[in-house]
């Protein structure tokens, strides 16, 4: 399911128009994007939780020359199922 599936079956489900449903999950999207990028980690009970982490700078190679090359530090997202969808999924 990509992002129009999701549109989709919220309008089904909720009642919304496709066009109501397109602004909900565009903007709980990018409340949890807004969020994360403060540092927050946003939590929802049974389905999972997002949160930033910080990777180290390290030194990579690069695969067509095998030349030494320096990775610089990042901050990534992080997605963790929740008990309850892990649960759902066996």
């Amino acid at each position: 399911m990509n992002k129009q599936g999701l549109v989709d079956a919220v309008a089904s489900s909720s009642g919304l128009t496709k066009k109501q449903s397109q602004e909900v999950v565009g903007a709980f999207i990018n409340s949890i994007i807004a969020s994360v990028k403060k540092g927050e980690d946003v939590v929802l009970i049974g389905f999972g939780s997002f949160k930033q982490t910080s990777r180290k700078a390290r030194e990579g190679r690069n695969p067509q020359t095998g030349k030494k090359i320096k990775i610089p530090a990042k901050k990534a997202p992080k997605f963790v199922a929740g008990k309850a969808f892990k649960d759902a999924l066996n």
